[in-house]
């Protein structure tokens, strides 16, 4: 069995594919000007939870984008529900390769997902999709203290090591064209309550039925050894979101 295929199933019908709760991404939107029917990027959407809390938060279009089809399968299952058919959409893509026209929207939203292609990166690549003015929201995973420990230090190397600090990550913000509109960090509970949590009682039930599969079981404890991470040293780190409008100046960075 394949490795991804594993990955899959642990989070098979999860709610969330990252750190967050409606209230925290009600909080973010809320830091945003109101804006009438704004047309909204949700990039690597998951499942769809933002999605579906930004499109009761606004009158806008909605787009969900995802590579993994069957988080956009029940995307489109509570679009289908929720009876939003007609201003929100799931739709196929990666992140890496978007080809929707320069300008195309109000805001783009990444809520946890940014760091698959860099917090530097997204910011710039995909700053020409954004209106003038238009806003970017991120969620990312950030370093609270400087200071961390060895053994957190090589995992997070391991794992991302495009980590920042705040401090670092706002510097970035101006210098890819934007300007900053504020900032916060996720409490403990967005970590456990639509994610670890969920995701470590799937583990246990995996164990049994792996147990036998050398290669699936060291997936499992490679997310096992995420969540330990956290619970072990939260105060070192946390998910940030960063608000930001486009610069009227050209990025240099273009």
């Amino acid at each position: 069995m394949e490795a991804l295929e594993v990955f899959f199933e642990i989070h098979t019908d999860l709610e969330r594919e990252s750190p967050g709760r409606d209230r925290y991404t009600r909080q973010a939107f809320q830091m945003l000007p109101e804006l009438d029917r704004p047309s909204i990027l949700d990039i690597g959407c998951g499942p769809g939870a933002a999605t579906m809390e930004l499109a009761r938060l606004s009158n806008g279009d909605i787009t969900g984008l995802d590579f993994h089809q069957p988080f956009l399968d029940r995307l489109s299952t509570k679009i289908e529900a929720a009876g939003l058919s007609d201003r929100v959409k799931a739709v196929h893509g990666s992140m890496f390769e978007m080809a929707f026209p320069d300008e195309s929207f109000d805001i783009i939203w990444a809520e946890g997902s940014i760091y698959l292609i860099g917090f530097e990166k997204g910011l710039t690549e995909w700053r020409r999709f954004l209106k003038p003015a238009g806003y970017l929201v991120a969620g990312e995973v950030a370093w609270l203290r400087q200071d961390p420990p060895e053994e957190l230090s090589l995992f997070w190397k391991e794992n991302y090591p495009g980590i920042r600090t705040i401090p670092e990550n706002l510097s970035l913000i101006p210098a890819c064209g934007y300007e900053v509109i504020g900032h916060f960090t996720l409490p403990e509970d967005a970590w456990w309550v639509g994610y670890y949590g969920p995701v470590e009682k799937r583990l246990q039930g995996l164990r049994n039925k792996y147990s036998d599969n050398p290669e699936a079981l060291a997936v499992l404890d490679a997310e096992q050894t995420e969540i330990d991470m956290y619970r072990k040293y939260s105060e070192w780190y946390g998910s940030v979101f960063f608000l930001m409008q486009k610069g009227q100046r050209e990025s240099s960075k273009e």
